[in-house]
């Protein structure tokens, strides 16, 4: 592997690390929708705000969302829509999987 194949896979692991967490995936759906301020999302996974902007702050370091100041508030936005994409693969994996823990149930 070379040293640029290197840099660019831990690139991806880096996007794929901040993607890894429940609470960080639930956030990027929310923010698919519209923007939102840190209070939208902290009602919605029931946890205090430096929590969520913990999470916040993962997504936006690997560069997949943006915030932008709105009075005291601050609006976080979706930069990168086009990676939602890539959860219709995963379902596909989770759907395959499941099919085949059925059939072996049945056999």
């Amino acid at each position: 592997m070379t040293e640029q194949e290197q840099l660019r896979l831990d690139a991806r692991s880096g996007v794929l690390k901040a993607l890894a967490h429940p609470t960080r995936l639930w956030i990027l759906e929310q923010l698919q929708q519209q923007e939102r301020c840190v209070c939208d999302l902290t009602d919605g996974v029931n946890a205090d705000i430096s929590t969520v902007s913990k999470h916040l702050s993962v997504l936006k370091q690997a560069g997949i969302i943006s915030s932008r100041r709105e009075g005291k508030n601050i609006i976080y936005r979706l930069e990168t829509p086009c990676l939602l994409k890539m959860f219709d693969c995963v379902e596909t994996v989770i759907e395959k999987n499941a099919k085949k823990q059925a059939a072996l149930l049945k056999a």
